[in-house]
């Protein structure tokens, strides 16, 4: 057993495990806690470029324009969306531990936060997938994409940008997905889904909220204004996720400004028109 935390962290995230690495997340957010773990940070240098972390053999990965799609009011539809939600979980505790692994010049309470999130990404992914299970399937049992741990690939070097990116774009763009998916399962008649998804949504909120603490910190520290960074980044990473209706009353909760959320909306209608645009 290591005292080191990236030891630990390293552990939890190569884990290739669907039991052991939410089991992995959990235990290193309690040892840190505990004092069990100092940061050594010669322990485990910074390999570059960012490796792939620890996944089961299944699910496939493929494509995101090619993962299959089913109606929802179909068995196969019905699971299908509870496996993406659980991938989404996965590959979040992924996310999660990689920040407090790879950001080594953060102060500790940045590492507390994202231990703090890859713990509770691990429990989100362990109840999805017990109701996978309530419903005839498992964890592997349908294909799934990438493009969630790209990100990380894409803002391994910068804090600020993985801060900007990950937490305030990725998760805050579920805070808005899950009211609708939430409407749809009850539609038929899914309840203890819509249940499970309400706790979820809770915590996700938090988790974004820390992303935005971090992201203002950062910029802080670096002289920048942060909403006119913020722009543009999703300008520079050609983000392409921010469409359809914003979960108005998450999004302040987990810290955005009524600015802000105008200005996402003027960004999301003027990357439509340059779409339209270019069709």
């Amino acid at each position: 057993m290591t005292d080191s935390l990236y030891c630990a962290i390293h552990q939890a995230l190569l884990d290739d495990n669907i039991d052991r690495k939410p089991a992995l997340a959990v235990q290193c957010r309690e040892q840190w806690q505990s004092g069990r773990l100092r940061r050594d940070t010669a322990a485990l240098p910074l390999p570059y470029p960012l490796p792939a972390p620890g996944r089961p053999a299944r699910p496939v990965l493929v494509p995101p324009f090619q993962t299959t799609r089913r109606g929802l009011g179909t068995r196969e539809g019905h699971a299908g969306l509870i496996h993406a939600l659980a991938h989404i979980e996965f590959n979040a505790i992924n996310l999660a531990l990689d920040a407090a692994w790879r950001f080594r010049q953060m102060p500790d309470a940045f590492v507390d936060d994202w231990l703090r999130v890859a713990a509770e990404e691990a429990s989100h992914f362990n109840l999805l997938r017990a109701r996978l299970q309530q419903l005839g399937h498992d964890y592997g049992d349908f294909d799934s994409h990438d493009s969630l741990w790209q990100m990380a690939v894409e803002t391994d070097h910068d804090v600020m940008l993985r801060m900007a990116l990950v937490p305030r774009v990725l998760e805050a763009r579920g805070l808005d997905a899950l009211p609708p998916l939430q409407r749809k399962l009850a539609g038929i008649g899914d309840h203890a889904s819509v249940e499970l998804l309400a706790l979820i949504l809770r915590e996700e909120v938090g988790h974004v909220q820390i992303g935005n603490h971090w992201f203002t910190a950062l910029c802080d520290e670096r002289g920048l204004e942060p909403l006119s960074t913020f722009r543009q980044l999703l300008q520079d990473y050609q983000v392409d996720t921010l469409r359809g209706a914003y979960n108005w009353d998450a999004r302040r909760e987990a810290g955005f400004s009524d600015f802000e959320l105008r200005m996402l909306e003027d960004f999301t209608v003027s990357r439509r028109r340059a779409f339209a645009g270019e069709a």
